[in-house]
């Protein structure tokens, strides 16, 4: 079990990132938003804002993911519905209109495109005329859960862990407050895997992440402070504690022992928690207030330096505006009312929390070395492994529900018969024409030689092994819009197909 003496602040972080956590600051509140079109969002975000809510986190419609513009084919269907529609800059200035970037800080859930809405976010703050070290935020940047857990990939994994460090190493120089990669364990734990699971598969990841930079040639000082992780809080509710403990203690050693890390914020485990949205149930969905609250305390509990929320009604469609504000309002409750923050670690030295951390730790080593041996995590997803053992775990899961040995309350046990009536939030199903329009506009409206000379620089640039993100961001001020960018990375890089066996 860790040493008692061991101090909040100190390496290696068990007990949190800041001596005195949140007496000195709170988490940031970072409420997950945005579906339909850029006014929308625009509309949400400033409520949101003015409920108090600290920062802004944009969910993207799949299109948007995947590198399609909403009036492409294969977007049909989908524009709008799990997130909002951005295709251009034009889209981005709606968004954001009426909201300074350098007052907000801003998270973008987004992965396969990242540089391309990164480099949205930067253009836009050049239209605010705000120097880019003015801004803050984070890119997820993520590629690898998505081979494994999520699927919103474009590009093979060699290109796309090029894009990554293009994005690392422009942001290291250029924009020094942003957060370049959201490593997460998220989607793998909604996927299904265990704490443990979650742990070692997400510092496996993020192992990759450095390593990549440091061939590049990047010193891991230079660029490690700014790596952040994303992480699921479950519910059971010690186990997650444990769980931010033990990934912190991890975290630290493997940046000092095993890449030479001097800086202390290199070794820090910074992470945003979003409560699980796969513990939500469409049965009884006011029970969802209680589960996300337990959530949303172990995360406090473990940590988190950010956090979202899930609202109860996000079993059935996205959150209307009013069970948003109540997954807010619980957030604040418990910075504000509940005394959880007077200690920076207030379960540490407690027997059961100790040795859970211990015990998680120590599981997610076994994980790690495994993943080692089998030539790193790259290898270990093509190789089927990660999936397999996330697919093992869910299944076992399910299979304890089934037989009741779990209870999950409306669902396997406590049932009602009632029917369900709740107000869910809805989707114009006008939007797609709408969109259609806008962007028929926008390319009448904008120089088309100049998008074409921007095209034919990034498919030159494209072919080479310099950085792309100078030739994205010079695109993108000239209203090159996101399909089109993609288009051409698609034609160089090619595109990725899952290859999963049970």
């Amino acid at each position: 079990m860790s040493a008692p003496t061991e101090q909040p602040g100190k390496f290696p972080f068990t007990r949190g990132v800041h001596a005195t956590m949140y007496r000195g600051k709170l988490w940031t509140m970072r409420q997950y938003a945005g579906f339909g079109t850029a006014g929308e969002t625009n509309r949400r975000y400033k409520y949101l804002l003015a409920q108090g809510q600290t920062g802004l986190s944009m969910a993207f419609d799949l299109p948007t993911q995947i590198g399609y513009d909403s009036d492409h084919p294969m977007a049909l269907g989908e524009v709008g519905r799990v997130g909002v529609a951005i295709s251009s800059l034009a889209d981005m200035e709606r968004v954001f209109g009426g909201i300074p970037l350098d007052k907000v800080s801003t998270s973008m859930t987004i992965n396969a495109t990242a540089s391309i809405l990164l480099a949205f976010y930067l253009v836009l703050a050049e239209k605010q005329r705000l120097p880019w070290s003015k801004v803050s935020g984070t890119v997820q940047n993520d590629i690898l859960k998505e081979y494994i857990a999520r699927g919103t990939y474009i590009f093979p994994p060699k290109p796309s862990l090029r894009l990554i460090a293009d994005i690392v190493e422009f942001c290291a120089k250029e924009v020094p407050g942003w957060n370049t990669i959201s490593v997460g364990g998220y989607h793998m734990r909604e996927a299904g895997c265990t704490a443990a699971q979650e742990i070692a598969f997400t510092l496996a990841d993020g192992i990759t992440y450095v390593q990549t930079c440091v061939e590049r040639g990047l010193a891991v000082d230079s660029f490690a402070p700014r790596i952040a992780f994303f992480f699921n809080c479950h519910s059971n509710f010690f186990e997650e504690v444990a769980k931010f403990r033990a990934a912190r203690r991890l975290w630290a050693h493997i940046m000092r022992d095993r890449f030479g890390a001097k800086n202390e914020r290199s070794m820090m485990l910074r992470f945003h928690t979003q409560t699980a949205g796969s513990s939500l149930t469409a049965q009884q969905p006011d029970n969802n207030v209680v589960r996300t609250t337990l959530e949303a305390l172990a995360a406090v509990l473990g940590g988190t330096q950010s956090l979202h929320t899930n609202a109860k009604d996000e079993a059935l469609a996205l959150p209307t505006e009013e069970s948003a504000l109540l997954a807010l309002r619980t957030q604040q409750i418990i910075a504000y009312e509940s005394g959880v923050t007077a200690e920076p670690d207030p379960l540490g030295g407690s027997y059961y929390v100790e040795s859970l951390t211990d015990k998680l730790e120590q599981q997610a080593r076994e994980y790690l070395s495994k993943i080692d041996h089998m030539g790193g995590m790259l290898k270990a997803i093509e190789s089927g492994y990660v999936y397999k053992e996330i697919y093992r775990a869910a299944y076992e899961h399910q299979k304890a529900v089934d037989k009741k040995e779990k209870i999950i309350v409306g669902v396997n046990e406590f049932v009602s018969g009632k029917p369900v009536k709740v107000k869910t939030q809805k989707i114009d199903p006008k939007l797609e024409p709408r969109r259609r329009k806008e962007l028929a506009a926008l390319r009448k409206k904008r120089n088309a030689s100049k998008v074409d000379k921007c095209l034919a620089t990034l498919d030159k640039a494209a072919k080479c092994s310099g950085n792309l993100v100078p030739v994205i961001i010079d695109s993108v001020r000239n209203y090159v819009t996101l399909g089109e960018i993609c288009r051409v990375l698609r034609k160089e890089f090619g595109e990725h197909r899952a290859s999963h066996s049970i």
